[in-house]
């Protein structure tokens, strides 16, 4: 029996590609795709996925709250997190919310068959890298806290902030994407000045846009 995949990405091309891809696999099929949490969480019940790929950047619900939700649906559902985004800073957060692998889009179609194959046999599925450096975490090891850079200091929803900040949206806009109130999306500001070391709104702005374009150019 072919294991069903549900793939959860924002982007067409990036669903159809991956598609695709798995589909060539004998033993695979995407059972369906999603361009939103809340409409992969609606699909779930329908679908009854083997594996879930979620991309980080999500409209609405992030991928890492989305990652939650998936596992309270079902415990021990296997995701797969395929992105864009700087395994450093993003891969540890997705494994602790319950993921079971992360990869980056970059990466050769091999190796996303591979992960998903991981992943499908109860296993885990990083990086060499990022394997070492999760190791390092854990154990408390001190050459893992010199290496984290202060943004890594964020919650999972200040960075979600921090990261709207510097893609432009204003505090009501960013309140609107998150379904937060403006008061809590400020108050997540000013805890993001703290953390970072920042005291105006403009130097946050400043440091969140430049953040953005490092991420979009790694």
């Amino acid at each position: 029996m072919k294991k069903r995949i549900l793939i959860v990405d924002d982007h067409p091309l990036v669903r159809k590609g991956l598609a695709l891809t798995l589909e060539a696999e004998p033993d695979l099929e995407v059972c369906a795709q999603a361009a939103s949490a809340e409409e992969a969480l609606g699909l779930l019940d329908k679908v009854q996925p083997d594996l879930a790929i979620v991309d980080i950047s999500l409209p609405g619900m992030s991928g890492l709250e989305l990652i939650k939700h998936l596992q309270a649906w079902k415990q021990h559902l296997p995701v797969l997190v395929i992105s864009r985004h700087d395994e450093a800073l993003y891969a540890e957060r997705a494994i602790r919310a319950g993921a079971r692998g992360y990869v980056m889009k970059v990466e050769a179609v091999e190796v996303i068959v591979k992960a998903v194959r991981r992943v499908l046999a109860g296993g885990l599925y990083v990086s060499e890298e990022l394997s070492e450096r999760l190791l390092l975490s854990m154990t408390g090891h001190r050459r893992a806290l010199e290496t984290r850079s202060p943004v890594e200091l964020l919650s999972d929803r200040e960075l979600e902030v921090f990261e709207l900040t510097g893609r432009g949206l204003t505090t009501r806009e960013i309140a609107e994407r998150l379904h937060l109130s403006v008061k809590t999306v400020e108050s997540y500001r000013a805890r993001i000045k703290a953390k970072l070391g920042l005291r105006t709104a403009a130097e946050l702005m400043q440091h969140a846009v430049q953040w953005v374009e490092n991420e979009g150019s790694a």
